[in-house]
């Protein structure tokens, strides 16, 4: 039975991609994403089945909310056991994106998915380091986002991810309006 690795994501829109683009570089061993990896997830969901990926599409489909205005924040890291594994930037208002995080999470749990017991923390990440080249936690500091970059959102994704010696793919499978 063939499994779907799905996400719920935000993607920024074109604009802001190429600013965050413009903000990599410059960090040693740092393996910068490309655009179509540039995305805030709202929820990991995992390897299910066609029929509860089918599930899971039809419970998203009755999330609802307000367009989001958001903005990026400063930079900061995510480590796996002690090594510094992930270079991100932060979306804000954190209280936007986590009520709409809330409300994905309540609709996967109706459909069958566990609830998401980890802190959310709406960030964009934008580099990935290997095992052997893990930096401390100050290379968020390499990274300065200026402020006033302001980006709106009116729909959210589905995503399913492809892992590949090349790092991840990504593909929509449904758009959902917040309008």
């Amino acid at each position: 039975m063939a499994l779907h690795r799905l996400f719920v994501a935000l993607r920024p829109p074109a604009a802001t991609r190429i600013f965050l683009a413009g903000l990599m570089g410059g960090v040693p061993g740092a393996r910068w994403q490309d655009d179509a990896q540039l995305h805030c997830t709202l929820r990991f969901i995992g390897a299910v089945d066609r029929h509860l990926a089918e599930d899971v599409a039809a419970a998203l489909g009755r999330v609802r909310g307000e367009p989001l205005a958001l903005g990026l924040g400063p930079a900061g890291t995510f480590d796996r056991k002690g090594r510094v594994d992930t270079l991100w930037v932060g979306v804000q208002p954190r209280e936007a994106v986590a009520a709409l995080h809330g409300r994905v999470d309540a609709a996967l749990r109706l459909a069958g998915i566990a609830a998401d017991d980890r802190a959310f923390v709406p960030h964009i990440t934008i580099a990935r380091f290997p095992r052997s080249e893990s930096p401390g936690p100050e290379v968020a500091s390499a990274v300065t986002v200026p402020a006033g970059h302001h980006f709106e959102v009116s729909h959210f994704e589905l995503f399913e991810s492809q892992l590949g010696s090349e790092g991840a793919s990504y593909e929509t499978v449904a758009r959902y309006s917040l309008a």
